[in-house]
């Protein structure tokens, strides 16, 4: 906590309280989630209404399968999801005759992980990242296999999980999306009731107003990164967006030098120099997280999961903690989904069988996936998860007020400000090749820094983006030009 902030004393008992209850809800669902316990009939209305979790669905692969499966995922911001997920995997195996091992690493080194995996020829049967893997499409097995048989079980899956899984101009599913995780604002309703905004900031210009009078009164900043990690990208991508600029426009012609873009690198550069720190330049996809958590930010823009861990943490932030849906600008409101999960098989796996009945297995069982990740994942697939609502209306892991996360129970006008990655086209090899090198938050930190003006800093994003798609292209694999 700050030393100039007020800290609100708990009673000793309502910490046991909210850590005896988590623990009672954790417990419950461990006991119906068993594989042994499998059921595919749908629970009652008012166990869909309420806090029970749904119990483990199984169904036979489609063949008889055998041998080993070796998968490779990050290590969960939420650590109860790689508690549940290995013995959820480990159980499947065991009854569908499959060693699983599952192997967990930080996030941020998953992808060149897979880059020498790919390499080399050899290693896990199904990778996982939490953000489009399109820039692997050439080494990777089409899933449109997987992805046609989820449909038939579940319904199709919405149009952001799909754009970013699926490449329309080789008409291939280079990865399986079975969820994908909204992208709200967080902010510290105490520090900003002051300046006016209980609610938090609406709008780009709300959040540089505040945030600067919060950060002259509070010495607290504003934590929007601009280094090279995942949550920069998507900070950098909603700025683009709600000043009506993107990388690509709906047909893959790369068209980032525009007057649209050179106002965002503008306003990103006003931000920094009155609502932020130097700290944003070498942030790691834990440092907002961590500076929320610690009382040190004001806002910052990410997934429920800095928020969750405060919930253990540092109880008064947590409950100090609120959140805004995407921040609108001059053009329109929109978000980078937080997380967007893509599972591929590559062209080297030696149980390909095996991995794609395990996505089915996992995707039948989502519902589960969104209850122990605490509700940080939400599925494909609407009918997967469908207590999701009332759970988010109640929540049942000791939110206060319990109603804090409602705003997200219309899943529908949660991906109305929510896009993928490669908005308003698809999320081409070429996009995941700008994600991956992070051309978008090192040209917003050029013209941050000092170092390049926008209108300079501009060009060169531009042309470095020229140059990935032309290679991308000769290569028959983005459309455009």
């Amino acid at each position: 906590m700050l030393s100039n902030e007020p800290r609100v004393q708990r009673p000793p008992l309502f910490h046991l309280w909210r850590r005896r209850r988590f623990l009672q809800v954790v417990g419950a669902l461990g006991a119906g989630a068993a594989v042994g316990a499998c059921s595919s009939e749908p629970e009652s209305p008012s166990e869909q209404a309420g806090e029970k979790a749904p119990s483990a669905a199984f169904r036979e692969p489609s063949a008889k399968l055998s041998g080993s499966l070796r998968i490779l995922m990050w290590s969960h911001f939420v650590p109860s999801h790689d508690e549940w997920f290995k013995k959820f995997a480990a159980d499947w195996g065991k009854r569908v005759g499959v060693r699983v091992d599952v192997d967990l690493i930080d996030v941020a080194n998953i992808p060149s992980r897979i880059a020498s995996e790919i390499q080399a020829g050899q290693g896990h049967d199904l990778l996982q990242y939490i953000a489009t893997l399109s820039q692997f499409e050439p080494s990777v097995l089409d899933l449109t296999d997987v992805t046609e048989e989820a449909d038939k079980r579940h319904g199709v899956q919405l149009a952001m999980c799909k754009e970013s899984s699926y490449n329309p101009h080789t008409q291939k599913f280079y990865a399986f999306s079975p969820g994908w995780v909204p992208d709200p604002g967080d902010y510290r309703k105490s520090l900003w009731e002051p300046v006016g905004l209980p609610d938090g900031p609406s709008t780009w210009e709300e959040l540089l107003e505040g945030g600067s009078e919060i950060k002259v009164s509070r010495n607290l900043p504003v934590g929007l990164g601009m280094s090279q990690e995942i949550d920069s990208n998507m900070a950098g991508h909603a700025l683009l967006w709600s000043y009506g600029a993107s990388i690509q426009d709906e047909n893959e012609n790369v068209v980032l030098d525009s007057p649209e873009t050179v106002a965002a690198v503008e306003f990103m550069q006003k931000l920094f120099k009155q609502a932020m720190t130097d700290e944003v330049f070498s942030w790691n996809a834990a440092s907002n997280n961590e500076g929320l958590i610690a009382g040190k930010l004001s806002y910052i823009l990410n997934s429920i999961s800095a928020w969750r861990s405060s919930q253990e943490t540092n109880p008064e932030i947590a409950d100090d903690t609120f959140f805004t849906p995407a921040l609108k600008g001059p053009a329109t409101g929109l978000a980078a989904q937080h997380v967007m999960y893509n599972y591929v098989i590559p062209e080297h796996a030696g149980n390909p069988d095996a991995a794609k009945e395990f996505l089915l297995h996992f995707t039948d069982n989502f519902g589960l996936a969104t209850y122990h990740s605490r509700l940080y994942d939400f599925p494909s697939r609407t009918s997967l998860a469908p207590q999701l609502g009332a759970w988010l209306k109640k929540d049942p892991f000791g939110a206060e007020p319990a109603d804090k996360l409602a705003f997200l129970s219309d899943v529908e006008t949660a991906t109305e400000w929510s896009a993928s990655i490669g908005h308003p086209g698809p999320s081409s090899p070429a996009i995941g090749e700008i994600l991956g090198t992070y051309v978008i938050p090192n040209m917003f930190a050029r013209a941050a820094r000092g170092t390049a003006g926008p209108e300079q800093s501009v060009q060169r994003a531009h042309n470095e983006c020229e140059r990935i798609f032309s290679r991308w292209r000769q290569r028959g694999l983005v459309g455009g030009g």
